[in-house]
């Protein structure tokens, strides 16, 4: 049979980060490639003795159908911890539990927006989100991401030039995958611009609590007193990624929208994973795993950096220095190939990042690419980057 797809995917690729990430599993190439949380992050014995419990004592409500708005104790503890440690959420405000963070965004797209909608998007931005907004056939605008976060002088550029732009999609905090922070000044003005052009925020905040440098900034969502801002929430960086748990808080109407927007897709977020997420957050010590976390991740990161300053450098490569996150943005010497270089590191050099060109918006040229802390142990972080660094000196020869 000869297959028709639809508009929305007809053409639409596969992510160059999972294609890339099929040479990471070749002996003896080190993928640095990966988005993973640090397999020492994981808290199993508490997850295992939690799940334990639950199946003993409450095996039906574990094993049940749940209702899509989500595990209602869930809710209501995160709806108080949110507005009580972030003052993020108020009285008009409600929260759904999705089936991870990224099914936020398609929800919000598929309730607000026609096919040939605009979003604009931070250029580069993640890619999952990117093709879910691309397979709902919208048109996706972008602004280019500075060191302090969104160039807010060419987002209202691009309010002025569309029309029919819906919402901003923007990750404020180490932004994936050029982990920068949106500085507190850009956040006003963000919201500023959405309040005058009548648009939505779509606020992704997976990385907020992997701070380990630096100060913490308010999120958007805390100057949100029109309804404006859908702030995206997720369990994967700080608990477990595969519970895939994440959460929206929005104002009430557009949420009851969105819940019937997901009663098409999946009915409900897994009882389970979102029983354990409570279980943790409430009967064991959350802040102090969350310390734990930043601790492990400003020990890898501050490795990487050395070993980039060691080896990359050197050969004309320069980064950003985040401040959280679990990703590393570099920068290629111009005139570089940035294809041809990250695809002959992995074939030819066994070291696997990921290129810029995965996180494209509009089919930019981006001279960069990613490389990843968290997922390597010490010792691949060491042998790859040292591998990158003497294919690059002799590459740019």
């Amino acid at each position: 049979m000869e297959y028709t797809f639809s508009n929305g995917l007809r053409n639409l690729q596969p992510s160059a980060i999972r294609e890339i990430l099929k040479y990471a599993g070749v002996p003896g190439v080190v993928a640095l490639s990966a988005g993973n949380p640090a397999p020492e992050a994981f808290p199993t014995e508490a997850i295992a003795e939690i799940s334990a419990r639950l199946l003993a004592e409450r095996p039906i409500d574990v094993l049940q159908y749940g209702a899509t708005e989500g595990y209602q104790p869930l809710r209501d503890h995160l709806k108080t911890y949110l507005r009580e440690k972030y003052a993020v959420g108020n009285d008009n405000d409600e929260i759904l539990i999705t089936s991870g963070a990224q099914q936020v965004m398609e929800l919000v797209a598929k309730t607000v927006c026609n096919a040939g909608d605009v979003v604009i998007c931070e250029s580069p931005s993640f890619i999952g989100s990117l093709n879910s907004f691309r397979s709902l056939g919208l048109k996706l605008v972008g602004v280019p991401v500075e060191a302090d976060g969104m160039d807010v002088d060419a987002l209202e550029c691009a309010l002025k030039e569309n029309t029919n732009v819906r919402f901003i999609y923007t990750i404020p905090n180490f932004q994936n995958p050029a982990g920068v922070t949106m500085s507190m000044e850009k956040r006003r003005r963000v919201y500023e611009l959405a309040k005058a052009y009548n648009v939505l925020i779509v606020e992704d905040n997976p990385y907020g609590d992997l701070r380990f440098a630096g100060e913490d900034v308010p999120a958007i969502k805390t100057l949100d007193d029109e309804g404006l801002v859908v702030y995206a929430g997720s369990f994967s960086k700080v608990l477990a990624s595969g519970l895939r748990v994440g959460y929206a808080l929005a104002g009430k109407p557009l949420l009851a929208k969105m819940i019937v927007a997901k009663q098409g897709e999946d009915v409900h977020t897994t009882q389970w994973a979102q029983m354990v997420c409570h279980e943790f957050m409430t009967k064991y010590d959350f802040e102090a795993h969350l310390d734990r976390l930043r601790a492990v991740y400003n020990e890898k990161a501050q490795l990487m950096m050395d070993l980039l300053d060691e080896h990359l450098v050197p050969t004309g490569i320069t980064y950003h220095r985040p401040e959280g996150g679990l990703f590393i943005w570099c920068r290629l010497p111009d005139g570089v190939d940035m294809a041809d270089f990250c695809t002959k590191a992995v074939k030819e050099h066994k070291v696997a990042v990921v290129p810029g060109s995965a996180f494209n918006v509009e089919g930019e040229h981006l001279q960069t690419f990613r490389v990843n802390y968290s997922t390597p142990t010490n010792e691949a972080m060491r042998e790859g980057v040292k591998r990158l660094g003497a294919f690059a000196a002799e590459y740019f020869k």
